[in-house]
């Protein structure tokens, strides 16, 4: 059940919030049309200034865990340690440094 059909039954609609990924795909971000938020900031910044983002973002959330959405921010702490990764390593690449990693 979706949409109108979902609109006064509560075991439905909690159903569809348990099924939607607040960590990886958070509808409020996705909604504004083809690109993520994410992606728009990316490109809005430096390598160096969207590598600061990211990482007060794991430190925010990791702050945050133990007296708000517990899991979740952790989950969040850790989607955005691993974009920082692959930035760091995609940079790397491009940038054809011989030992990735350091």
């Amino acid at each position: 059940m979706t949409g109108s059909a979902c609109y006064n039954n509560i075991a439905c609609i909690q159903k569809e919030k348990e099924m939607t990924d607040f960590v990886n795909n958070p509808p409020h971000y996705t909604n504004q049309g083809p690109i993520e938020c994410i992606d728009a900031i990316e490109s809005a910044m430096s390598a160096e200034q969207f590598e600061g983002w990211l990482r007060g973002n794991v430190l925010k959330y990791l702050w945050r865990y133990p007296s708000k959405n517990k899991i979740e921010d952790l989950d969040k702490a850790l989607f955005y340690l691993n974009k920082l990764k692959s930035v760091k390593i995609e940079y790397e690449l491009k940038h054809d440094f011989k030992k990735v990693g350091k």
